[in-house]
């Protein structure tokens, strides 16, 4: 990696999810400026990650890219993450060099990249890109579960807690929760 002169890390967020987008975000550190506590952002409190992604927006390039809950039904999840990472990396204001993937599974852009399993444990621009697409993600679904009381997303963020599925057996599923996965379905052939 010495050869490349601007690495980009990159990670989404909400594959798991029941209901709402993935999001993704691509992050080059700027050289020099140090950020505490970088590491995986499931090993976070939510104060913790919401207070470190404002260090990192200072002292990076960031971007996001999302991809619709419609997308995810139409193309998969996996191809629809790629894309919000293919998004991410296209909004970059800086063009890397490299761009550090966490997973085994790249986007198609004409960046160089390298996949990395458990990036987000070892990398930091990848910690990084996990702990702001973490952030932002949540926020949309804090936002949501104004919208939609009854699913606990202010807590969950979408993932398919207890609440969440009692929520689901009793009130349905909403416009933005994914028909084509396993709870949402089941319920659908009922």
């Amino acid at each position: 990696m010495k050869n490349y002169k601007i690495i980009a890390g990159i990670d989404e967020v909400g594959r798991g999810c029941l209901a709402g987008p993935v999001v993704s975000a691509a992050v080059i550190l700027k050289e020099g400026l140090p950020i505490k506590n970088l590491k995986d952002s499931k090993k976070l409190s939510f104060k913790q990650r919401v207070e470190i992604s404002e260090e990192i927006k200072n002292k990076s390039f960031f971007s996001f890219g999302i991809a619709s809950v419609k997308e995810i039904e139409k193309l998969n999840i996996l191809k629809a993450s790629l894309l919000s990472m293919k998004r991410a990396i296209l909004k970059l204001s800086k063009k890397p060099d490299l761009v550090l993937v966490d997973g085994i599974f790249a986007p198609q852009v004409q960046n160089k990249c390298k996949t990395i399993i458990k990036g987000d444990e070892k990398i930091k621009c990848i910690s990084a890109a996990s702990i702001l697409a973490k952030v932002y993600r949540d926020k949309i679904m804090i936002k949501m579960s104004k919208k939609f009381k009854n699913y606990a997303w202010d807590k969950n963020f979408g993932y398919g807690t207890k609440q969440h599925i009692v929520g689901l057996k009793k009130y349905g599923f909403t416009t933005i929760h994914r028909k084509n996965f396993k709870p949402i379905y089941n319920m659908l052939l009922k």
